[in-house]
């Protein structure tokens, strides 16, 4: 007996199926029936109807690719690939999804979905990221992970991958890959291995069943989901357009925390997450930041020494990453910030008596938590 998961599945791989689409077919009737009603064995009613009037390709579209998605081909190729198909209804469904309003009407995952019963924290960035980018990104991703922390990612090349690498370093660090194809052609290739090991230590999870190929329009779509997982997104680097601002805009939708990592102003690199910063964005300068967002401020637990400085937010968490870069003037952190001497020097002041930078001739320098200049 087929399984009314595999419909779904089946459903799922048609041709321009969408989720709104999807859950019009399964709103109300079995799975059985709307894959029925979708390939042409049932005469559609109601709602279908009228969706088939005014696309009427749609339903010889569905008729034509129902020959390469049978319910129980799709389902033991997701047999194969260690594939759970999940719905809605299943318990294991991410409660952080059930509901959202544009809820995904199916899921496949290779791992365990327990890996979002933690806390979740969301990054995101470029592909094309400056060496910074990617050391600072598997610095948050291993700093979360080893507070306990499922770091979520969408494993692309760029910032995803190297934020899902860094958690992988962790001791007991879990990592969720939320990606835009099927699970039988890992994408990018680059990061096939990558994939598997995310799948070992978390999950790797898609709407779309396997046979799918990365087309450019999925991409934007995935987002709405690690967007919905993530209880705080961060963005570390980002050009002025590009999916982790479509993710930070679909996070900030749904009420969740959206952090940026300040860059350089003549980096393109830091265009969109200085932008982001501009438009109200909290800022992150070091994973600490984000753990005191999630009320995860391990800092003075256990027996290892405490940092113990306040940390700097606003405009002296931007006056020191511009220090921790490079020595800096009040001049030129007035300048970079575009703000006025007064409070640039008040910000250095202040980053200075809570012991974050220390001046010499006019010029501001980083220091550790020990002292030591960065």
């Amino acid at each position: 007996m087929t399984e009314p998961w595999a419909y779904v599945a089946a459903l799922a791989g048609l041709d321009h199926m969408t989720t709104a689409r999807l859950n019009s077919l399964l709103r109300g009737r079995s799975a059985a029936d709307a894959y029925a009603l979708a390939v042409g064995d049932a005469a559609p009613t109601g709602a279908i109807a009228a969706m088939f009037e005014r696309a009427p390709e749609l339903r010889q579209r569905w008729s034509t690719s129902a020959s390469r998605h049978q319910p129980d081909d799709v389902a033991q190729q997701c047999r194969e690939l260690g594939v759970s198909v999940v719905l809605p209804d299943d318990p294991s469904f991410p409660a952080a999804l059930a509901g959202d309003p544009q809820r995904p009407a199916v899921l496949f995952v290779q791992g365990d979905l327990c890996a979002l019963d933690r806390r979740r924290v969301g990054i995101v960035g470029t592909r094309n990221p400056t060496q910074r980018g990617l050391q600072t990104a598997a610095r948050f991703g291993h700093d979360l992970a080893a507070a306990g922390v499922a770091v979520v990612s969408g494993l692309a090349k760029g910032i995803d991958g190297s934020a899902h690498r860094g958690a992988l370093l962790a001791d007991d660090g879990s990592t969720v890959a939320i990606v835009a194809n099927g699970h039988d052609q890992p994408y990018p290739k680059r990061h096939e291995q990558l994939w598997r090991e995310v799948a070992d230590r978390g999950a790797v999870v898609s709407e779309w069943p396997p046979g799918t190929p990365p087309d450019a329009f999925r991409f934007p779509q995935r987002n709405r989901i690690l967007a919905a997982l993530s209880e705080v997104v961060v963005v570390v680097e980002s050009r002025e357009r590009g999916g982790s601002l479509i993710t930070a805009q679909l996070a900030a939708e749904r009420g969740v925390d959206v952090y940026a990592v300040p860059g350089d102003v003549s980096s393109r690199s830091s265009i969109g997450t200085n932008q982001l910063i501009g438009d109200g964005a909290a800022i992150a300068t070091d994973p600490t930041v984000v753990l005191v967002a999630l009320g995860l401020d391990g800092r003075r637990a256990g027996r290892r020494r405490y940092d113990a400085r306040p940390l700097p937010r606003g405009v002296e968490a931007e006056a020191l990453a511009a220090c921790r870069r490079t020595p800096q003037t009040v001049e030129s952190v007035a300048l970079r910030g575009d703000w006025s001497l007064a409070e640039a020097a008040l910000a250095l002041a202040r980053l200075e008596r809570s012991g974050w930078v220390c001046e010499t001739g006019g010029w501001f320098e980083a220091l550790d938590e020990w002292g030591d200049l960065c």
